[in-house]
């Protein structure tokens, strides 16, 4: 084989990789071995095809980000390094643990990516190329969280549709993270970032170690044991998040079960059952008059209530703590044979608070000495019937709610891989399995012994309680382990790629594999403690579990017609037991006309089985996420007697009712692109790639904000369950095929070189996704919503991200200046009825600075300002997750922090 020249193999390069580590740096080197006796490049397996090759040689666009590149910027996650590749639109952070997920449930923390925004289940997360059991929760996503970061050598991340080699969940993209073949040094590492307000902080600290040469000794056995903690970061640690009342942007989120408890006087009934009350009903506070409990309960604009201000009663982000462990041992097995061994644990635990829990519908007695007026000092109210009375309370005394929730992840991996009778081969047997489970740790009571508390006149709903409301209340405590949950995947895999003979353009080459895998998952409800409490939103839920098993067979070739024209085909051909088979195949083009460009392209199907989780899940009664009102008790805010309360029905959160589907279809989908690779000059590289994404049948919930919406009413009038006397019970929010996706857009990569001189070697990086169309149905054959630039039903897509970098290197010495940046969008803006609260929300950049040295054998620091304009989100209405004032899921709540990491070697 000719040795490349530079300029052809830099062209080769990125085509292959796109921008390599975009916003962070410096153009990754490509990741191949050279001979330098010999002057040949080694073929090795990239992430997007089967068959060993040049990285040069693919025709798909792949972003390869080193693991130098985000050490330098103090990315301390997976998360928050995938959160520098425009074309991940996760959503799904350690935020969302406040208050669960969009199942209802507690998310463990856990953190997902989510390529071209279709949803983490249709990124494919990998570790050394194959899978990890997906978090149990929802089942569709890997935690990120249990990536072990500091074991990292790369991440590969194919922007394009891979079913076709992976599985049929590719959709979206393949995310690959590898980590060092091997290591015989000892590192020790600790970082720290400092923000320069309370709250947020982190630490790190890490240690890794090997030993044996894997080419001079035949062996390497290495390991890396990692730490990391980040504080709790309150709604009250930051001015933006403090509060649910913004009355300058028409914002006043929040609840009427409050503290003071609101009470509700049904008035004296008629004589027959059609009747209406001689007395009217009357719904009143008795420290209304006093301004309720500011600052965490406010006086209601509309009527002598009390309204909770429960955002001054949850965090930003949680407590979280993470650590992993990553060992894995390597052996030469003869001359053209290698085996290895690896094992991955990590765990993750989080603490996540919100406001104390709502009690409804208690009955306060007249004879209670804490009835108004009477001698438990609760101020008289003017106009009671003197009949019992129905309160709404939430008891600031027992505590915030408090969640602890443990994620475990464990992989075990056998491995071989060679040369044998001519042919690559890599097979291995795999043991993946994810737990979580969640206790309640505080603030939860037993909701029968609550409501017997009130009625039997021991429990104050107006006031601080006595001694003995205090000991009594304390009794009510709920403790223990509430849920938890397993999924574990078992597999086998075997693929193997050869050369076979002379075309034009060069070699054809094939590959050909096969993979089997058994999934479980079991989702396991305590009863006796989650029935004890209607604000968890397990009361409802129950125990269910469910198994399938997967076959596969795939084939890939690869064609070089011609000189420098490649065109590549593969398939795949996988059966599920419980859904049914599917055959996916995909075409890629690699066109060189000239030394100075590069075209390619590829188009692809794709088929998504539902998850176990989204057939299985259990039942859960929760909370929605924001206030509504009861379209019948309360249409337009105007309660209905003498059914309606307002207490219940009006500008409430109400309760919807979530879980699995165990009659859902699979999600199909088409995949295209095509693109080119300019370098003009050896100085100036420019990438250009177009996308188009089709998928059918998405499954998910329907959002909450549209079965409220007053104009679907007729249309989701079924969806509002009943209790026997006609109350509200809960909206039934099921997983179901909701309809069509529909996306397209433009990643742009620009790559600028300086000449090096004796200040230093530049070099500026700029990787940018362009959205041009993000539309969506939620239901099949239902009109089509417009998502880009606009929040949607429960999240904005952007227009435009990119992430730049301008990169210094000088001897030992280098830095980086690197920016983030998101467009505007126009907010969620429900429930405003004026227009002039109605707004967009702006646009958002991150600049990140930081220098390291390296002039001292063994030693590197590094040192920068993570956030350094300190740049407070931007305001959002939005009312999808607990926290208000903001969106936590695309902005940096911490702000300004210092970053420094130092690593000594030996």
């Amino acid at each position: 084989m000719m040795k490349e020249t530079v300029l052809s193999r830099s062209i080769r390069t990125i085509c292959a990789g796109g921008l390599a580590a975009a916003s962070l740096g410096l153009l990754a080197a490509p990741a191949v071995a050279q001979d330098a006796a010999e002057g040949k490049m080694q073929r090795i397996e990239v992430t997007g095809s089967s068959i060993k090759r040049l990285v040069s040689e693919t025709a798909n666009p792949l972003s390869v980000i080193k693991a130098e590149e985000f050490i330098k910027q103090g990315l301390t996650t997976a998360a928050e390094v995938l959160d520098r590749i425009p074309s991940n639109g996760s959503s799904m952070g350690a935020g969302n643990a406040v208050g669960g997920n969009s199942s209802g449930l507690p998310t463990g923390g856990q953190a997902s990516a989510d390529l071209r925004g279709l949803g983490g289940d249709k990124t494919l997360v990998l570790l050394n190329g194959r899978r990890l059991a997906n978090h149990p929760y929802d089942g569709a996503s890997v935690d990120l969280n249990i990536i072990p970061i500091t074991a990292l050598d790369r991440v590969e991340v194919l922007r394009d549709g891979a079913s076709a080699i992976y599985g049929t969940d590719a959709i979206g993209g393949v995310i690959n993270f590898i980590t060092k073949r091997s290591l015989n040094t000892t590192t020790i590492t600790g970082e720290v970032v400092r923000p320069s307000k309370d709250g947020g902080g982190e630490k790190r600290v890490n240690l890794s170690s090997g030993i044996g040469n894997l080419d001079k000794d035949g062996w390497n056995l290495f390991g890396v044991a990692d730490y990391h903690k980040q504080t709790v970061l309150t709604s009250q640690q930051r001015e933006f998040s403090k509060t649910g009342v913004i009355p300058a942007h028409g914002v006043f989120l929040t609840s009427g079960t409050t503290f003071p408890g609101n009470y509700r006087d049904p008035g004296i009934p008629g004589l027959t059952k059609d009747a209406p009350p001689i007395i009217p009903v009357k719904v009143g506070n008795p420290g209304f008059a006093s301004g309720c409990n500011p600052p965490f309960s406010v006086p209601s604009t509309t009527n002598s209530t009390c309204r909770q201000d429960y955002t001054r009663l949850i965090d930003d982000l949680p407590e979280q703590e993470t650590t992993a462990f990553f060992g894995k041992g390597t052996f030469k097995l003869g001359e053209n044979h290698t085996g290895s061994v690896e094992f991955l644990h990590a765990e993750n635990k989080v603490m996540s608070r919100t406001a104390p829990p709502p009690q409804t519908d208690l009955i306060l007695p007249k004879t209670s000495k804490y009835y108004p007026g009477n001698s438990g000092g609760v101020p008289a109210q003017t106009g009671l019937s003197g009949n019992d009375l129905t309160v709404n309370w939430r008891p600031t005394e027992a505590g915030q709610r408090r969640i602890n929730s443990k994620g475990e992840a464990d992989r075990l991996v056998g491995s071989l891989e060679g040369e044998l009778a001519g042919w690559d081969y890599k097979t291995g047997l795999s043991y993946s399995v994810s737990k979580s489970s969640e206790d309640f740790t505080g603030g939860y009571v037993k909701d029968d012994a609550f409501a017997a508390g009130v009625r039997n006149g021991i429990l104050n709903p107006f006031g601080l309680q006595d001694s003995a409301g205090k000991a009594y209340l304390d009794s009510t405590a709920l403790r223990g382990q509430v849920q938890s949950a397993k999924d574990t995947t078992t597999g086998f895999d075997l693929k193997a790629s050869r050369e076979l003979m002379d075309l034009p353009g060069g070699k054809l080459a094939v590959a050909f594999g096969t993979e089997l895998r058994h999934q479980k998952a079991d989702f396991n409800v305590n009863r006796e403690i989650a029935g004890q409490a209607t604000s968890s939103g397990l009361s409802g839920s129950l125990s269910k579990s469910g198994s399938r098993n997967i076959k596969a067979l795939f084939g890939e070739v690869n064609l070089p017609l011609i000189k420098d024209l490649e065109v590549s085909f593969a398939a795949r051909f996988d059966d599920y037991s419980d859904v049914g088979s599917t055959t996916n195949p995909k075409l890629g083009v690699r066109y060189q006309p000239s030394k100075e460009v590069v075209l390619r392209g590829s188009a692809s199907t794709g088929f998504r089985a539902p998850t176990l989780f989204e057939k299985n899940a259990p039942p859960s009664k929760n909370d929605t996420s924001n206030e509504y009102n009861d379209p019948i008790l309360c249409p337009g805010g105007k309660v209905v007697l003498p059914l309606g309360s307002e207490l219940r029905d009006c500008n409430l959160q109400q309760f919807k009712l979530q879980g699995g589907n165990p009659n859902l279809s699979p999600e199909k989908s088409k995949t295209f692109s095509f693109g080119t690779v300019l370098e003009p000059i050896k100085e100036v590289t420019l990438t250009v790639d177009y996308w188009n994404i089709h998928l059918k049948d998405k499954i998910g919930a329907l959002p909450e904000t549209t079965i409220y919406d007053p104009a679907n009413f007729q249309k989701y009038k079924d969806l509002f369950l009943r209790n026997p006397d006609g109350t509200p019970f809960a909206i039934k929010d099921l997983n179901e095929n909701l309809g069509e996706v529909k996306t397209d857009g433009v990643d742009l990569s620009l790559t600028l070189r300086l000449p090096r001189s004796e200040y230093g070697g530049f070099t500026f990086t700029l990787d940018g996704t362009y959205v041009h169309k993000y539309d969506y149905q939620n239901e099949r054959n239902g009109e089509f919503k417009h998502n880009v630039g606009n929040y949607g039903d429960d999240r904005p897509v952007f227009r435009w991200k990119h992430n730049a970098a301008l990169n210094w290197r000088l001897g030992d010495w280098s830095a980086t200046l690197a920016q983030s940046y998101k467009s505007s969008y126009t907010d969620q803006n429900t429930g405003l009825d004026d227009d002039k609260f109605k707004q967009d929300v702006s646009s958002y950049s991150l600049w990140n600075l930081s220098g390291s040295y390296a002039g001292v054998k063994g030693l590197v620091l590094t040192a920068g300002v993570k956030n350094l304009l300190d740049k407070e989100p931007p305001f959002s209405n939005q009312g999808t997750l607990f926290q208000k004032g903001y969106d936590p899921r695309f902005t940096d709540a911490v702000g300004r922090a210092l970053y420094l990491r130092g690593s000594y070697s030996f």
